[in-house]
């Protein structure tokens, strides 16, 4: 039998746990708020050495540990490679904004959706990540910088949709006035369209902002870029984006990342704006990315006033767009950059 995951455990099952181990209900409270901070095993001081040991033999506790760690000298944005117990690894990148910090989470080792200007498709997915990875990225950070994180976007390496349950359990983790208490109305969940989890996640009771990643305004351009496309169309997902507000009235967000030559001319700017005006009856934001370069894919992104020009282009045409700031790119900002990097040192 595999070893119980404590990390992706509530508080109640803390709790069970430890009376299941021999002990006293409160030692599970107390491991429960050690977690949450981040700490390893051999610094809880407060357990019993005979608790900790039971809980080694006998439990998984997977916190991930800092394996590197880069410092925007431009912004302060810190770019960490965590490192998973099975020696996986995966990017987190802490973010200072001025209304709070923000860390951008890992779902999975890797992803398998094979977006063509993505690093993190590279080398194809390793492993999906428990929902106790994706909380300890947040409390590690946290300890580490000694900041409070007000928000989440989960917009790392994978796709968290095709890791679903893994997504939604973590989700109500690191909301829980139990444990990190993050709104969930902080916390951002990006998909590249996979339909069938975003109509799933409207049924969950989770008022989170979905974030669809759309990058281009027709299916034949979008699936040259994202091959998930071909299975789930951009008629269907605008579908299931308008019954997802309809279901959770929360408003829907669009990535659209600028890439010189492909998707950034002035009729892709129209096209764009009558796609989301037709297809979307509630309210909806696009945020323009800068594409940050990757050598391996051969795009680049096209200048400040070539995303200008798109973005009050959009704007003429009735939409709210803005062009996200780029923080950290400095420091292999792109999402799979640093785990590619890793992997073939």
């Amino acid at each position: 039998m595999s070893k119980a995951d404590i990390l992706s455990m509530t508080l109640d099952e803390c709790r069970a746990l430890a009376l299941s181990l021999g002990e006293k209900r409160f030692r599970g409270e107390q491991l429960y708020g050690w977690m949450q901070k981040g700490v390893p095993l051999s610094e809880m001081k407060n357990l019993p050495a005979s608790f900790r040991e039971k809980i080694e033999n006998e439990c998984d506790y997977r916190l991930p540990e800092i394996a590197r760690k880069q410092v925007s000298k431009k912004d302060g944005t810190v770019k960490y490679l965590m490192r998973m117990t099975d020696g996986e690894c995966v990017e987190s990148v802490f973010m200072r904004y001025e209304h709070g910090n923000t860390v951008c989470v890992s779902c999975q080792a890797g992803c398998r959706m094979g977006c063509r200007f993505c690093a993190s498709t590279l080398r194809g997915r390793a492993r999906d990540l428990t929902a106790g990875e994706i909380l300890g990225q947040i409390a590690v950070i946290q300890r580490d910088t000694g900041e409070r994180v007000g928000g989440i976007v989960m917009m790392g390496i994978g796709e968290p949709l095709d890791n679903y349950d893994n997504t939604v359990r973590f989700l109500r983790l690191v909301s829980s006035g139990d444990g990190l208490n993050i709104g969930l109305r902080h916390i951002s969940v990006s998909t590249c369209g996979l339909i069938p989890g975003i109509k799933k996640l409207s049924e969950e009771g989770l008022p989170v902002t979905l974030s669809i990643s759309l990058h281009a305004s027709d299916d034949t351009r979008r699936s040259s870029l994202m091959p998930v496309n071909n299975k789930y169309p951009i008629a269907e997902l605008m579908e299931a984006c308008r019954e997802y507000f309809e279901k959770t009235g929360r408003r829907v967000s669009f990535e659209y990342t600028l890439i010189s030559g492909e998707n950034d001319s002035e009729a892709d700017a129209k096209a764009l704006a009558a796609l989301l005006k037709k297809g979307m009856r509630g309210p909806s934001h696009i945020n323009l990315i800068m594409l940050n370069k990757v050598d391996e894919t051969g795009f680049d992104a096209p200048d400040r006033k070539g995303a200008e020009r798109f973005r009050r282009l959009l704007e003429e045409n009735g939409m709210n767009a803005t062009i996200r700031r780029r923080l950290g790119s400095d420091i292999d900002a792109s999402c799979g950059q640093l785990r590619l990097k890793n992997m073939e040192e």
